[in-house]
Protein backbone atom coordinates (compact mmCIF):
# COMPACT_ATOMS: atom_id res chain seq x y z
CA UNK A 1 0.00 0.00 0.00
CA UNK A 2 2.76 2.41 0.93
CA UNK A 3 4.56 1.47 -2.28
CA UNK A 4 1.45 2.28 -4.30
CA UNK A 5 1.11 5.72 -2.72
CA UNK A 6 4.79 6.43 -3.41
CA UNK A 7 4.37 5.61 -7.07
CA UNK A 8 1.34 7.93 -7.33
CA UNK A 9 3.28 10.77 -5.72
CA UNK A 10 6.22 10.30 -8.06
CA UNK A 11 3.85 10.28 -11.08
CA UNK A 12 2.19 13.47 -9.88
CA UNK A 13 5.56 15.19 -9.47
CA UNK A 14 6.58 14.14 -12.99
CA UNK A 15 3.33 15.51 -14.41
CA UNK A 16 3.81 18.85 -12.62
CA UNK A 17 7.40 19.16 -13.80
CA UNK A 18 6.45 18.44 -17.44
CA UNK A 19 3.59 20.95 -17.26
CA UNK A 20 5.91 23.61 -15.86
CA UNK A 21 8.45 23.00 -18.64
CA UNK A 22 5.74 23.30 -21.30
CA UNK A 23 4.56 26.62 -19.87
CA UNK A 24 8.08 28.02 -19.78
CA UNK A 25 8.59 26.99 -23.41
CA UNK A 26 5.60 29.18 -24.60
CA UNK A 27 6.71 32.57 -26.28
CA UNK A 28 5.78 35.65 -24.28
CA UNK A 29 3.02 37.75 -25.81
CA UNK A 30 3.88 41.31 -26.79
CA UNK A 31 2.42 43.83 -24.38
CA UNK A 32 -0.76 45.44 -25.59
CA UNK A 33 -0.36 49.18 -26.19
CA UNK A 34 -2.52 51.31 -23.98
CA UNK A 35 -5.44 52.85 -25.76
CA UNK A 36 -4.59 56.07 -23.92
CA UNK A 37 -1.17 56.44 -25.59
CA UNK A 38 -1.38 59.44 -27.98
CA UNK A 39 -0.48 58.74 -31.58
CA UNK A 40 1.61 61.27 -33.49
CA UNK A 41 -0.54 63.49 -35.70
CA UNK A 42 -0.04 62.95 -39.44
CA UNK A 43 2.05 65.64 -41.13
CA UNK A 44 -0.09 67.70 -43.46
CA UNK A 45 1.36 68.10 -46.94
CA UNK A 46 2.21 71.71 -47.69
CA UNK A 47 0.45 72.95 -50.81
CA UNK A 48 2.81 73.92 -53.60
CA UNK A 49 2.61 77.60 -54.37
CA UNK A 50 3.75 79.41 -57.50
CA UNK A 51 3.32 82.91 -58.83
CA UNK A 52 0.76 83.20 -61.60
CA UNK A 53 2.62 85.00 -64.37
CA UNK A 54 -0.45 84.90 -66.60
CA UNK A 55 -2.77 86.84 -64.31
CA UNK A 56 -2.50 90.00 -66.40
CA UNK A 57 -1.70 90.59 -70.05
CA UNK A 58 1.79 91.70 -71.06
CA UNK A 59 0.64 93.11 -74.41
CA UNK A 60 -2.60 94.96 -73.59
CA UNK A 61 -1.57 98.62 -73.09
CA UNK A 62 -4.14 98.98 -70.29
CA UNK A 63 -2.67 96.06 -68.30
CA UNK A 64 -0.56 96.91 -65.24
CA UNK A 65 1.90 94.23 -66.43
CA UNK A 66 2.25 95.47 -70.01
CA UNK A 67 5.83 95.17 -71.25
CA UNK A 68 7.06 98.31 -72.99
CA UNK A 69 10.70 98.43 -74.06
CA UNK A 70 12.83 98.74 -77.19
CA UNK A 71 11.54 95.42 -78.50
CA UNK A 72 7.90 95.84 -77.46
CA UNK A 73 5.96 98.83 -78.79
CA UNK A 74 2.60 99.96 -77.48
CA UNK A 75 -0.29 98.90 -79.69
CA UNK A 76 -1.74 101.22 -80.78
CA UNK A 77 1.37 103.36 -80.72
CA UNK A 78 -0.67 106.48 -79.83
CA UNK A 79 -2.49 104.74 -76.95
CA UNK A 80 -4.02 107.05 -74.31
CA UNK A 81 -5.05 105.61 -70.90
CA UNK A 82 -8.74 106.07 -70.12
CA UNK A 83 -8.31 106.85 -66.42
CA UNK A 84 -5.67 109.57 -66.20
CA UNK A 85 -5.82 111.71 -63.06
CA UNK A 86 -3.65 114.25 -61.29
CA UNK A 87 -2.39 112.71 -58.03
CA UNK A 88 -2.65 114.67 -54.81
CA UNK A 89 1.09 114.98 -54.26
CA UNK A 90 3.72 117.70 -54.83
CA UNK A 91 4.05 118.32 -58.59
CA UNK A 92 7.08 119.70 -60.40
CA UNK A 93 5.08 121.39 -63.18
CA UNK A 94 1.44 121.81 -62.14
CA UNK A 95 -0.89 121.94 -65.13
CA UNK A 96 1.46 120.09 -67.48
CA UNK A 97 0.09 116.89 -69.08
CA UNK A 98 2.99 114.95 -67.55
CA UNK A 99 1.57 115.55 -64.07
CA UNK A 100 -1.08 112.91 -64.79
CA UNK A 101 -0.89 109.16 -64.13
CA UNK A 102 -3.29 106.22 -64.17
CA UNK A 103 -5.71 106.09 -61.24
CA UNK A 104 -4.02 103.02 -59.71
CA UNK A 105 -0.64 104.70 -60.04
CA UNK A 106 -1.97 107.87 -58.41
CA UNK A 107 -3.37 106.00 -55.41
CA UNK A 108 -0.08 104.16 -54.91
CA UNK A 109 1.98 107.34 -55.30
CA UNK A 110 -0.12 109.15 -52.72
CA UNK A 111 0.36 106.33 -50.20
CA UNK A 112 4.10 106.14 -50.91
CA UNK A 113 4.64 109.89 -50.64
CA UNK A 114 2.71 109.95 -47.35
CA UNK A 115 4.88 107.14 -45.94
CA UNK A 116 8.06 108.96 -46.98
CA UNK A 117 6.80 112.17 -45.38
CA UNK A 118 6.33 110.30 -42.08
CA UNK A 119 10.08 109.64 -42.26
CA UNK A 120 10.78 113.33 -42.84
CA UNK A 121 11.34 112.88 -46.59
CA UNK A 122 9.55 115.06 -49.13
CA UNK A 123 9.14 113.60 -52.60
CA UNK A 124 7.85 115.25 -55.77
CA UNK A 125 6.50 113.96 -59.08
CA UNK A 126 8.84 115.09 -61.84
CA UNK A 127 7.10 113.40 -64.76
CA UNK A 128 4.27 110.90 -65.20
CA UNK A 129 2.15 110.34 -68.30
CA UNK A 130 3.52 111.48 -71.64
CA UNK A 131 1.44 111.34 -74.79
CA UNK A 132 2.82 110.04 -78.07
CA UNK A 133 3.20 113.62 -79.32
CA UNK A 134 4.91 114.71 -76.10
CA UNK A 135 7.42 111.86 -76.47
CA UNK A 136 8.07 112.80 -80.12
CA UNK A 137 9.15 116.28 -79.07
CA UNK A 138 11.16 115.05 -76.06
CA UNK A 139 13.00 112.33 -78.00
CA UNK A 140 13.78 114.59 -80.93
CA UNK A 141 15.22 117.13 -78.52
CA UNK A 142 17.60 114.52 -77.09
CA UNK A 143 18.63 113.44 -80.59
CA UNK A 144 19.31 117.03 -81.64
CA UNK A 145 21.45 117.76 -78.59
CA UNK A 146 23.24 114.43 -78.05
CA UNK A 147 22.88 112.33 -81.19
CA UNK A 148 20.62 109.32 -81.66
CA UNK A 149 22.94 106.71 -80.14
CA UNK A 150 23.20 108.57 -76.85
CA UNK A 151 19.55 109.61 -76.94
CA UNK A 152 18.50 105.96 -77.19
CA UNK A 153 20.18 105.19 -73.85
CA UNK A 154 18.30 107.98 -72.08
CA UNK A 155 14.97 108.47 -73.79
CA UNK A 156 12.47 106.06 -75.34
CA UNK A 157 11.36 106.50 -78.89
CA UNK A 158 7.71 107.53 -79.34
CA UNK A 159 5.42 104.55 -78.85
CA UNK A 160 8.04 102.69 -76.80
CA UNK A 161 7.86 104.73 -73.60
CA UNK A 162 6.54 103.44 -70.27
CA UNK A 163 5.48 106.99 -69.47
CA UNK A 164 2.82 106.71 -72.18
CA UNK A 165 1.12 103.91 -70.23
CA UNK A 166 0.50 106.19 -67.24
CA UNK A 167 2.23 103.57 -65.08
CA UNK A 168 5.72 105.10 -65.12
CA UNK A 169 6.79 108.02 -62.97
CA UNK A 170 9.96 110.00 -62.35
CA UNK A 171 10.43 110.87 -58.68
CA UNK A 172 12.74 113.46 -57.16
CA UNK A 173 13.25 115.23 -53.83
CA UNK A 174 11.07 118.29 -53.35
CA UNK A 175 14.36 120.15 -52.87
CA UNK A 176 15.34 119.10 -56.45
CA UNK A 177 18.65 117.73 -55.13
CA UNK A 178 20.16 115.47 -57.84
CA UNK A 179 17.09 116.07 -59.98
CA UNK A 180 16.88 113.24 -62.55
CA UNK A 181 20.54 112.40 -61.95
CA UNK A 182 22.12 109.13 -60.89
CA UNK A 183 23.36 110.79 -57.68
CA UNK A 184 19.69 110.70 -56.60
CA UNK A 185 20.34 107.12 -55.47
CA UNK A 186 22.66 108.39 -52.71
CA UNK A 187 20.23 110.99 -51.35
CA UNK A 188 18.03 110.07 -48.35
CA UNK A 189 15.01 110.20 -50.66
CA UNK A 190 16.63 107.97 -53.27
CA UNK A 191 17.80 105.46 -50.67
CA UNK A 192 14.33 105.32 -49.14
CA UNK A 193 12.66 104.92 -52.54
CA UNK A 194 14.91 102.01 -53.52
CA UNK A 195 14.20 100.22 -50.24
CA UNK A 196 10.46 100.85 -50.00
CA UNK A 197 8.95 101.33 -53.47
CA UNK A 198 7.97 97.65 -53.75
CA UNK A 199 5.70 97.97 -50.70
CA UNK A 200 3.46 100.27 -52.72
CA UNK A 201 3.48 98.30 -55.99
CA UNK A 202 6.45 100.01 -57.70
CA UNK A 203 9.78 98.78 -59.00
CA UNK A 204 12.90 100.72 -59.96
CA UNK A 205 12.55 100.02 -63.66
CA UNK A 206 16.07 100.71 -64.97
CA UNK A 207 18.53 99.21 -62.53
CA UNK A 208 22.23 99.82 -62.16
CA UNK A 209 23.61 96.55 -63.54
CA UNK A 210 21.01 95.76 -66.20
CA UNK A 211 21.56 98.17 -69.10
CA UNK A 212 22.19 95.25 -71.44
CA UNK A 213 18.77 93.86 -70.49
CA UNK A 214 16.68 97.04 -70.38
CA UNK A 215 18.61 99.08 -72.95
CA UNK A 216 18.67 102.14 -70.69
CA UNK A 217 21.14 103.73 -68.35
CA UNK A 218 20.58 103.48 -64.61
CA UNK A 219 17.63 105.64 -63.57
CA UNK A 220 17.13 105.44 -59.80
CA UNK A 221 14.35 108.03 -60.10
CA UNK A 222 12.17 106.10 -62.57
CA UNK A 223 9.57 103.83 -60.99
CA UNK A 224 6.99 101.64 -62.68
CA UNK A 225 3.70 100.61 -61.14
CA UNK A 226 3.04 96.86 -61.42
CA UNK A 227 0.88 96.23 -58.33
CA UNK A 228 2.00 94.92 -54.95
CA UNK A 229 1.72 91.23 -55.87
CA UNK A 230 4.32 91.48 -58.61
CA UNK A 231 6.53 94.08 -56.93
CA UNK A 232 6.71 91.92 -53.79
CA UNK A 233 7.46 88.79 -55.83
CA UNK A 234 10.30 90.57 -57.63
CA UNK A 235 11.65 91.84 -54.31
CA UNK A 236 11.47 88.43 -52.62
CA UNK A 237 13.05 86.57 -55.53
CA UNK A 238 15.73 89.23 -56.09
CA UNK A 239 14.84 89.67 -59.75
CA UNK A 240 15.54 93.20 -60.99
CA UNK A 241 13.79 93.52 -64.34
CA UNK A 242 10.47 92.65 -65.94
CA UNK A 243 12.41 91.23 -68.88
CA UNK A 244 14.13 88.66 -66.66
CA UNK A 245 11.02 87.76 -64.69
CA UNK A 246 8.80 87.23 -67.73
CA UNK A 247 11.63 85.98 -69.97
CA UNK A 248 11.04 88.55 -72.69
CA UNK A 249 13.49 90.44 -74.86
CA UNK A 250 14.66 93.97 -74.19
CA UNK A 251 18.10 95.20 -75.09
CA UNK A 252 19.58 98.11 -76.94
CA UNK A 253 18.30 97.77 -80.49
CA UNK A 254 14.89 98.76 -81.83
Amino acid sequence: MKKHKLLLSLALIVILVVAAMLLLAQPAEAPTASTNTPKPAPTAAKPATSFNKSEFSRTDPASIWVIVNKQHQLVPKDYVPADLVVPTIPLRVPGNESMQVRQATATALEAMFAAAKEQGLNLMLSSGYRSYTYQVNLYNGYVASQGQATADTQSARPGYSEHQTGLGADIEPASKTCELEQCFSATPEGTWLAANAYKFGFIIRYTINDQAITGYEYEPWHVRYVGTDLSTELHNTHVDTLEQFFDVTGGKDY
